[in-house]
């Protein structure tokens, strides 16, 4: 439930519309206003530990168009990435997710030892494609000791199928937290974010008022505007037939009203408000709506036949820019 304080933003925020001129169905844009969005930047890390061991999940989230998932496991805990899948992709919807888990031994215990059997293997296939392409760099110690599997923790050696179960269950309550931890941060940046687009709705609302309130959008200016057009054309051309005439009448009508063009950014203002307050995952559709606010904008500036009308379209252009700038930080 909204605090009082952001009742209060709410509030100042549905004035400051209505001050502009904006009716009250336009200033829905402003419902709810603590705005439901959550930025698809975080970062967390948690550590954890048992008897034997200790570990750290990193869990790093950027913008991405989709959810992509890519996992970094020490070797031997591979199995627990079904599960951790599947938990991310409960708490996300979208974001290039970057996941790693490191684990360490509390007490250093006997030192690796080398799995030579293992090794031979790596050594077996190096050479053989060495002896397929000659120009291939030979195989160096250091990079073969690197390979999984070759350097192995004689501590590691076969844990009991009960460990194994259990340190994963401990394992997964620590992810849980980094997941919490990062839901969070992005909970945390989604506010910030939300501040800021509520700021340029805000705008966009301000420049739509200011142009129905200018002369050249009032219908009584646009009217005569057409009949001395329409005049200056029969002064012209006196022999255009009247069917000419019409439709020349009918293309200087439509350039000259844009009131078409104002309701439309008017309705996708409503719509903005309403996606943001959906509490949904609307980075998608607010991106989508951009292109329809880009649009109305950039036709307003092409039927602009006033100076100060042409300066609210290129105004409107440049805020719906920024607006979409910031669209591609939400989930």
């Amino acid at each position: 439930m909204p605090s009082l304080v952001e009742d209060e933003e709410r509030l100042g925020w549905l004035l400051a519309l209505l001050a502009q001129g904006i009716t009250l169905e336009l200033a829905e844009i402003g419902r709810g206003v603590v705005l439901s969005v959550n930025s698809m930047t975080g970062y967390a890390r948690v550590q954890g530990q048992d008897d034997t061991l200790v570990w750290s999940w990193e869990a790093k989230s950027v913008n991405g168009k989709g959810l992509e998932l890519r996992f970094r496991f020490p070797a031997g805990y591979d199995f627990l990435e079904l599960t951790a899948r599947e938990a991310v992709q409960k708490r996300f919807k979208r974001g290039n997710l970057m996941i790693s888990l490191n684990v360490d031994r509390l007490k250093k215990g006997a030192p690796l030892v080398v799995d030579e059997a293992v090794l031979a293997q790596y050594i077996e296939i190096a050479c053989r494609w060495h002896d397929k392409a000659p120009g291939l760099a030979s195989p160096q110690v250091d990079g073969l000791l690197a390979l999984r599997g070759v350097l192995v923790d004689p501590g590691e050696e076969d844990v009991a199928p009960e460990l194994l179960e259990a340190r994963g269950k401990a394992l997964m309550v620590s992810f849980g937290q980094a997941l919490d931890a990062l839901t969070a941060m992005r909970t945390a940046e989604g506010r910030r974010l939300a501040d800021v687009l509520r700021g340029q709705l805000t705008e966009i609302a301000s420049l739509v008022g200011q142009a129905e309130k200018l002369a050249a959008c009032d219908p009584a200016t646009i009217k005569e505007r057409l009949r001395l057009q329409v005049l200056a054309l029969l002064d012209a051309v006196p022999a255009l037939s009247e069917e000419r005439l019409a439709q020349e009448a009918a293309l200087i009508a439509a350039k000259a009203d844009v009131r078409e063009e104002l309701d439309r950014l008017s309705a996708h203002l409503s719509a903005a408000g309403d996606l943001l307050a959906s509490g949904e995952a609307v980075g998608r559709r607010l991106d989508f709506l951009c292109q329809e606010f880009n649009r109305e904008a950039n036709t307003l500036c092409s039927k602009a036949n006033d100076i100060e009308l042409t300066r609210i379209g290129l105004a409107l252009k440049a805020i719906i820019e920024q607006f979409r700038e910031q669209v591609q930080n939400i989930e």
